[in-house]
């Protein structure tokens, strides 16, 4: 399952990220408001932890929008807003949970499996782009009806780029939600991983679907 995570305070934020991972959840995460709706509005997500008051855009107005636009993902009020105003303001907005600060993680992470459990039809757990079909189910990985082989972190990287289909993502992006440490610094483990995907999931197929865009990053592109 992937969840997105929008919190402005930095530690905070690192160590929701980290506790999730732990727990097997893909996480994207960023700091404000304006980030969090141009999430929303570019990937799928099973769950998102929305803190209300963060810069560029506040929780209710991003819940208030993505409603607007048909975005249906479940969404956990994690908030210092304890009225009972605010709490019943973003429940009537759409929130599925609100929870307020201070808080036990595995209090969170119950919550989190509460709301994400409305979506958990099995058929949202398997991605394809054009012949390539990716089960999270069984972690298999099929092109053409051929299994293909994949490590663990192939995997992954293909995940995220299967989940962000014909989008472009930035090499940082992929180091951020693979190996956490794209905001500390950058490697070339992102391109080495690219080389070996290309390999297993477009050698021998057409079209060749993995696609460098020079000077930003790579895309899974459906029509290659």
């Amino acid at each position: 399952m992937r969840l997105l995570v929008v919190e402005d305070e930095k530690d905070l934020n690192r160590i929701i990220v980290k506790e999730l991972e732990s727990e097997g959840y893909l996480v994207d995460s960023c700091f404000d408001g304006e980030s969090a709706f141009d999430y929303l509005c570019m990937a799928e997500y099973d769950g998102v932890i929305l803190d209300i008051m963060i810069p560029r855009m506040d929780g209710f107005t991003i819940l208030k929008k993505a409603r607007g636009k048909g975005i249906a993902t479940p969404v956990l009020f994690l908030s210092a807003k304890s009225d009972v105003n605010d709490i019943v303001h973003g429940l009537d907005l759409g929130a599925d949970d609100y929870m307020v600060k201070p808080f036990e993680l595995k209090e969170l992470l119950a919550r989190i499996r509460m709301i994400t459990r409305k979506k958990a039809d099995v058929h949202e757990n398997i991605y394809t782009c054009g012949t390539l079909t990716v089960n999270c189910n069984d972690c298999t990985v099929r092109r053409d009806g051929k299994q293909i082989e994949l490590s663990p972190k192939e995997y992954s990287v293909l995940l995220y780029l299967i989940r962000n289909r014909n989008i472009v993502v930035s090499r940082e992006q992929i180091e951020a939600n693979i190996w956490d440490f794209g905001r500390d610094g950058s490697s070339n483990l992102v391109d080495v991983y690219i080389r070996y995907l290309r390999k297993k999931i477009d050698d021998g197929f057409e079209p060749k679907m993995i696609q460098t865009i020079r000077g930003v990053g790579y895309i899974l592109k459906e029509n290659g």
